[in-house]
Formats: C-alpha cells, structure tokens, sequence
C-alpha cells in the first residue's frame, strides 16, 4: 500500500511469548499468527512485514509464513516487551524510509469481519502519515472487563478520529464500569499506526536509553556485525510496553499538543491474549449448552460446566470440575481456571527468569 510521503506501510506482527498461542490453530485451520498475516497480505506485499518473535518460536514461525523473507523474522536475544521491538522497527526503516507508516500487530487477535479492519487501517494510515500522529484502534467496550486497557477519548479531529485524553491500563472491576457508563471510553486494541520517524522521535524523547542502543543496533543491519550486535545490545533495553514508555507520557502533554489520536473501530475484535477470551470467544459462536469447550478426538462431560480443555489428538473426559483451563501442548501442560488464567504471563516471566529454553 503506497501513502503519501513514504514508500509504504510496514507491519510487525508480534508473536513473543513463550506460551506460543499464536502458532496454534485456535480459531481455525490457520494458526493466530498466519491469520494475523493473511488478514493484512490484501493491503502489501509479504516482503512489508516483520516479525518479532523469540529463539523457540522462530523455527516454526519460518515454517508457517514462507512468503516473509527469513531474515525479517527477527528473534530477540532478551525479552523485553513491545518497546524496544517495535522501536527497533522504526530505527531501522528510518535509514531507508523514515516516512513510512508502521503498523502493530499483535498475533493473537481475532478479527471476524477483515475487510472493515482493513478499511480502518486505511483510514488510520492516512491520520498517521499527514504528521508527527499516533493513531490507535479503540473498540467499543461491551462489557466492564479488567483485563484490557482503556483509552479515554476527547473531542473529534475531524477525520473519523478522536483526540486521546488518557491511557489506563487494566482497571479494577469499579473503574471498568465507570468507564463503561461513561461512553467515551475504548478498550485499546493494542494496534497502533504511526510514521517511523514519529515513533523514532518519541522514542528518543520519553525512552533514551532504549533509543540510543536500538539506534547503534539498526545502524549494524545489513552487515556482519548486526548479529553480534544485537546479540550484546539489545538485552541492555528497558522491558517496557509501548503504552508505558510512549503513550502514558505523551497523552499527559494534553490536547493537540499530544497528537494521539483514537479512530473508532467496529470489525468483530476479540483479544485472544487470554485463555478466559479465548473460552468466551469460542461460546459465542458455538453456545455449548454446558459452556464447556474440548479440543479434542472425543470427548466425555459428566456434571461439568463452564471448561475450556486444548487437547488436540487426545480423548478427553471432564468429570465433576468447572471453570478450568485445561492445555496440552509438545513440551508443557498448562492448567489454571478461567477466573486467574490472566496469570499465565507469570509462568513467561519465571520461564525467562530461570532461562530455561527446553522445558522437558
């Protein structure tokens, strides 16, 4: 997709955790992150695209999107949350073409209706090229969930957006609901569009550390010592998400003065990022009538309600237990209930504290 003032628009699905959700097909016969990638292909050539993944999960990632160039699926040495790699994009794109549109992406979102995210896409590409603009996609809340961040929404600019007053991340059940009566309040999508010389320059105003080692990491790329440098650089960044490094700091300049900008988005969107939404996601569209849901051979309930089990290949049988997450993959087993199953991200973290690489 060419724009105004720049070759094209970039994009960089994320798939980072070690939980690995997106290379599983949860939602189809595609896994997350080749869904990610199909619903995006229509707007510019796979040769546009970037991945940030990890060492465990780029094999399989190379496998599964052999239309992205292997050298732009990029495994970070160190985790260090969606900053630094999304920051890295923009540095490095600033070399070539500091006036493209990059655009985020996490892998585990599902989209049911493409051609609408496509268009808002478009529109938000636009927004974000005409100027120094960030652009996010706010959702309609439905629902006072705890486990997204909201994004409070001022006056209209005038182009189908809306000027961001604030971010908050992940609200106690009270202030979602607030937020919910409020009515101009989103849930941010986590998908963000912006220029890279936008992003680059923010960067270096709200997060220097970080923008001075991905600025000497991406002037290596292309040479022999990009590998080694990155190797020894990057993990020196600061692990924080774009949201806490970028957006928090920046909406806090108030008004036009910000120039973070909400575009109201309605294309089906559901963050699989949990198991909880994920087990949501699939009730409704299938309505168990006992609310459980069984990825498997064959299966068996008896007095057992409200479960989600991911056993692919197995026979399954759920007696007497309800509100579980139940999930088999080749090297973990994980099992939680819907209610904490938000805490999976605590396993990631003792996972990458331990460094262990092979679990078994």
């Amino acid at each position: 997709m060419i724009l105004a003032g720049g070759r094209g628009t970039r994009f960089w699905p994320l798939s980072r955790k070690r939980r690995a959700k997106q290379l599983l097909a949860l939602d189809g016969k595609q896994t997350m992150i080749q869904q990610t990638v199909t619903r995006l292909l229509p707007l510019g050539s796979a040769k546009n695209f970037w991945v940030i993944t990890n060492d465990d999960l780029r094999p399989a990632i190379l496998k599964q999107l052999p239309k992205v160039p292997s050298k732009q699926i990029v495994a970070e040495p160190a985790g260090r949350n969606t900053a630094p790699a999304i920051g890295l994009a923009a540095f490095l794109l600033l070399r070539s073409d500091p006036q493209a549109v990059l655009g985020l992406f996490p892998s585990d979102h599902v989209i049911a209706e493409p051609e609408k995210f496509r268009a808002a896409l478009n529109a938000g590409a636009a927004i974000a090229a005409a100027g120094e603009n960030i652009v996010v996609l706010g959702i309609r809340p439905t629902r006072p969930e705890t486990g997204y961040g909201y994004i409070e929404a001022g006056g209209a600019a005038g182009d189908g957006s809306l000027r961001v007053r604030r971010f908050t991340e992940k609200p106690d059940l009270g202030l979602a609901k607030q937020f919910l009566d409020a009515g101009n309040y989103f849930w941010n999508s986590g998908m963000f569009l912006w220029r890279a010389d936008t992003l680059a320059n923010a960067l270096r105003e709200h997060l220097p550390k970080t923008a001075a080692i991905l600025e000497k990491i991406a002037a290596t790329y292309g040479t022999g010592k990009f590998a080694r440098t990155f190797q020894k650089l990057y993990p020196k960044c600061e692990n924080i998400s774009v949201d806490y490094a970028i957006l928090e700091p920046r909406s806090a300049k108030g008004g036009s003065a910000a120039r973070i900008f909400c575009l109201p988005s309605d294309f089906g969107w559901n963050d699989l990022g949990s198991w909880t939404a994920l087990h949501e996601h699939h009730s409704a569209k299938r309505k168990p009538a006992d609310g459980c849901l069984l990825n498997a051979v064959g299966s068996f309930v008896l007095n057992a309600t409200n479960n989600y089990v991911h056993a692919p290949g197995k026979f399954v049988a759920t007696v007497g237990v309800s509100n579980l997450v139940v999930v088999e993959t080749e090297d973990a087993l994980l099992i939680t209930t819907l209610e904490q199953s938000q805490d999976v991200g605590k396993v990631v973290k003792y996972l990458d504290e331990k460094k262990l690489k092979k679990l078994v």
